[in-house]
């Protein structure tokens, strides 16, 4: 994972179709699970201007669960190996977001890199899971458990892993709890981001 803070001089400031706020990059569609092949970006500051300073852009990169953690296995964080395979890891990121930003490198003001041993300390992941493996024609749990009045959400439940999905599930778990009105009465009292989304 590469998380950036970027000079936003010259990009836009808002999500429009010829730069998106999400975008993947795939090397070699023969093989998507290959290590290292596909990357994901987002820029959440394009939906929403809060997620930066003003003048600045957020950018997220990462490879969708194709890091072998095998790679990373053993190393001590902060030793001259792991260092080494995080710059090597930032760069090959890095690359992959210059095809959209070119001068990415020249913007950076903030760089953080996580690998699978992140992930693995922080997040309590094991092997430094991103998140479930869900077969095809299969779900992630629901939000509702046998306990009566005990709910669940987060990235282990549908629909899933990442922001959007997890803020996707709280919205379920929360619509299980409340009626669509009393839910809608509530988010009026929530400022929200103010754009429309072409259906």
């Amino acid at each position: 994972h590469l998380h950036l803070g970027l000079r936003a001089g010259g990009l836009p400031a808002a999500h429009r179709p010829d730069f998106p706020a999400q975008w993947g990059v795939v090397n070699d569609w023969a093989d998507l699970e290959a290590p290292r092949n596909m990357v994901l970006v987002s820029v959440p500051s394009l939906l929403d201007p809060a997620c930066a300073p003003e003048g600045f852009h957020a950018l997220h990169a990462y490879t969708p669960a194709t890091e072998p953690y095998e790679d990373w296995r053993g190393l001590e964080r902060g030793g001259r190996e792991y260092e080494r395979r995080k710059a090597e890891a930032a760069d090959f990121l890095l690359r992959a977001v210059e095809r959209q930003i070119p001068d990415v490198r020249e913007r950076i003001v903030l760089q953080r890199v996580g690998t699978p041993l992140t992930h693995e300390r922080f997040l309590r992941k094991p092997r430094g899971a991103y998140g479930w493996r869900v077969p095809a024609g299969s779900n992630l749990p629901g939000h509702t458990t046998p306990l009566p009045g005990l709910h669940v959400c987060g990235d282990s439940t549908y629909p899933g892993i990442g922001v959007p999905a997890a803020a996707m599930g709280g919205h379920i778990c929360a619509n299980n709890l409340l009626s669509v009105w009393e839910h809608w009465a509530q988010l009026d009292r929530v400022p929200l981001w103010d754009f429309e989304l072409d259906m």
